[in-house]
């Protein structure tokens, strides 16, 4: 209502803020985390522990955890999770991204950090306990690679997104194997 009061001026710069919004923001040719530019600013910090990757659902979950300040490795955003329901299946996930970015760090050599751990981080949900588990059969082909899921601090159905920082804080650090 208050956009159909507002002079056709007012409406026209948000409806170009919000297409400029768009088209200035690309997903991580690394991660698939959104940015300005490819790789990401996490991506692209030499000070991070490349050796973790945390694997997210939706690129607010990966904001939620680094709002914690706990974590220092990369991630890596799937865009959603396993859902036949909802006709998601693997393909329309990042996950081969995934698989073949663990490959790809072995195969670097002396040059490139190998990956030692993935951290499962998907919602405590049915799509997200699959999505899960299926991500993990999939790395049992790196057995130098240690696949744990963030602890149970999180309450079943939960997201991600709208955990309090201690309940994340807590679920990161309580991590196990999966």
């Amino acid at each position: 209502m208050h956009l159909i009061h507002s002079p056709a001026e007012k409406a026209r710069d948000l409806g170009e803020a919000v297409i400029g919004l768009k088209e200035g923001i690309i997903f991580c040719s690394e991660c698939w985390n959104i940015a300005e530019g490819s790789p990401c600013l996490v991506c692209s910090d030499v000070t991070r522990d490349r050796s973790k990757i945390c694997v997210v659902e939706e690129v607010l979950d990966a904001a939620a955890i680094e709002k914690t300040g706990d974590y220092n490795g990369l991630y890596h955003v799937l865009h959603g999770v396993l859902s036949p329901v909802d006709g998601v299946g693997v393909d329309e996930l990042k996950i081969s991204e995934l698989i073949t970015r663990v490959k790809r760090s072995f195969e670097d050599g002396a040059g490139g950090v190998c990956i030692k751990e993935i951290i499962l981080a998907t919602n405590p949900s049915l799509e997200g306990e699959a999505t899960a588990l299926y991500i993990h059969k999939l790395l049992l082909e790196f057995p130098d690679v240690s696949v744990t899921r963030i602890a149970r601090g999180l309450p079943t159905g939960g997201n991600i997104e709208y955990s309090d920082d201690l309940t994340l804080s807590r679920a990161m650090k309580g991590r196990g194997e999966f």
